[in-house]
């Protein structure tokens, strides 16, 4: 990778550094977009770089579309095996709902080669999803649900012997969407600290982008299948074009939209990743020909996403309009750009933030990231966190320290008056049924006793109360003998002291905050596409849309 010094000294690219007080509102984390820096293109350009062999050494699927299917990723002296369920599932059982009991497809990542008793053991635990249980050999569990009418159109159009629709496939844009991709630990599978030290998993959710990555190839196996039942020796297979056109959607909700606050040192280190990247970008004193010339293939690209893109929410439909509005505007301006004038990535930035939307500008990071591999594509290298070290509390650190860290980092909580009921309308818990995230609404439900800490404002603005009572130059530790209560926010403001982008500087429990902004932050990150809000608080998404197949790994030009 070439390093940054290559283009700037770190102290001129510090110039160009966006602070956490612009980065860190919802307004603007609900807009974010995929970048070269998300973890599925992170995995993919490994993938290919390392020259990963990827085959499918079971195929054991009857007529009726059930059966079994391993598919092996070499990497070295390691091996990770999909084993994907296929379920002839009635109509009537098919639901995206959390409560649901049955899927069309269930899989396990599995952490090896699969034997003959491996594969027996996880078909009676893994289409059971949560009332089943794994083991430490399993590193994810996941299930998916058919999107009925495309699946449909194309087995049938296969099966007739030629190929579907193309506007059908553009419309949905996957065969299939999971409903959840466990890992971590989730009902017994392999720890994250398990797998950590591993340099092909140390990157974020490497072992989750891995599993739907290969369920994605899955799902045209079995859409190929299920035509070559129907039509026999008249069926063929899906075109390589539209096969890439297609993803693997994906429906989730609150579960995920703790995650970001619950992991400060983590959410930092990405933010911070994706920063420095603009930062470089726009700190370069000329434009070269082929970063322009890719410039406008990113812009190409990100205005056909957008023109596909579909959504009926009522938050969404005017935020989609701003942005197909905004890039018809970008396209404009960068075909009269002068790339001559000093400066001129800095400058196109700098026009962004006065003539786009912040879904507009937000679109425009992403883009100017593209033609810039070699400049930024090290930082993937710095997204992940040991989050160990900064557990433990600084107990020696003065009172008027940690008053100066709250005044400096959660000026935007302190400001913030929770005795009017607006801004404590809700309180976060976890569901007893599925051990997930919820959020309450505090005038009307039950549960409050049991909130758990996500309300990081009023956390802030408590502790800065509790420590107006107590002497600048006592230890934090003697305050914290008196109040353990504020243990979990001295933690946090000890962790902000470092990490400038730890925190999201919005009140989590107010009335009119939209937990769909935290879910579309962290999907973004993962490389999520197509966001598509059914509610305040659960997301469809398309992932790996355009991507390489297994079998298309190695080719030249994978970015």
């Amino acid at each position: 990778m070439m390093s940054p010094s290559a283009h700037n000294t770190t102290s001129q690219i510090a110039l160009f550094r966006r602070p956490a007080s612009e980065v860190m509102h919802l307004e603007r984390m609900g807009c974010s977009h995929p970048t070269r820096l998300s973890f599925l293109r992170t995995m993919l350009r490994r993938l290919h770089r390392e020259n990963w062999k990827v085959d499918r050494p079971v195929w054991d699927v009857d007529a009726t579309g059930s059966g079994h299917a391993v598919y092996r990723t070499r990497c070295g002296e390691r091996t990770y095996s999909l084993v994907a369920f296929a379920h002839d599932l009635p109509e009537g059982m098919r639901s995206d709902r959390v409560i649901a009991t049955a899927w069309d497809a269930t899989f396990t990542l599995f952490d090896g080669e699969p034997t003959q008793a491996d594969i027996d053991r996880l078909r009676d635990n893994v289409p059971l999803q949560e009332a089943g249980r794994i083991s430490t050999r399993e590193l994810t569990l996941a299930r998916a649900n058919r999107s009925v009418r495309l699946f449909h159109h194309v087995v049938d159009a296969l099966s007739q012997g030629r190929q579907p629709d193309p506007a059908e496939i553009a419309d949905i844009g996957y065969l299939m969407r999971t409903t959840a991709v466990y890992g971590s630990g989730k009902f017994g599978a392999a720890d994250r600290s398990d797998i950590a030290d591993r340099p092909e998993l140390a990157a974020p959710f490497q072992v989750e982008m891995l599993t739907v990555w290969l369920i994605r190839a899955f799902t045209v196996d079995i859409v190929e299948h299920m035509a070559v039942v129907k039509g026999g020796d008249r069926a063929v297979r899906l075109d390589r074009d539209l096969r890439r056109t297609l993803g693997v959607g994906n429906s989730t909700g609150l579960g995920m939209a703790p995650f970001i606050v619950r992991h400060p040192v983590l959410l930092n280190n990405w933010m911070m990743a994706r920063e420095e990247a603009l930062a470089r970008v726009r700190a370069q004193a000329s434009a070269t020909q082929p970063a322009i010339a890719g410039l406008r293939v990113a812009l190409d690209a990100a205005t056909r996403n957008a023109n596909v893109w579909t959504s009926q929410h009522p938050v969404q439909v005017p935020k989609l309009a701003a942005l197909r509005d905004d890039l018809r505007l970008l396209s404009k301006t960068v075909d009269t750009w002068d790339f001559d004038q000093p400066l001129p990535w800095d400058a196109l930035w700098c026009w962004s933030t006065d003539a786009l939307s912040f879904e507009g500008q937000e679109a425009l990071l992403s883009i100017m990231l593209e033609p810039h591999g070699d400049l930024v594509d090290d930082l993937a290298d710095c997204m992940a966190a040991d989050e160990a070290p900064s557990f433990r509390i600084d107990g020696a650190m003065r009172v008027r320290y940690v008053r100066a860290i709250l005044k400096e980092n959660y000026g935007w909580a302190l400001s913030i008056d929770f005795s009017t009921p607006e801004n404590t309308a809700r309180f976060w818990y976890v569901s007893e049924e599925k051990l997930e995230p919820r959020l309450g609404e505090r005038a009307n439900e039950d549960g409050a006793t049991l909130e758990q800490p996500l309300c990081i404002a009023r956390l802030a603005s408590e502790l800065d109360e509790t420590l107006q009572d107590h002497d600048g130059e006592e230890p934090v530790a003697a305050v914290l003998l008196a109040h353990p209560e504020h243990r979990y926010m001295v933690r946090r403001v000890q962790i902000a002291q470092n990490h400038p982008f730890a925190e999201v500087h919005d009140n989590l429990i107010a009335a009119a905050m939209l937990p769909i902004d935290l879910l579309r932050c962290k999907l973004s990150f993962f490389g999520a596409t197509r966001f598509d809000p059914r509610s305040d608080r659960w997301v469809r998404i398309n992932l790996f849309q355009g991507a390489p197949f297994p079998d298309e790994i190695e080719q030249e030009g994978l970015q």
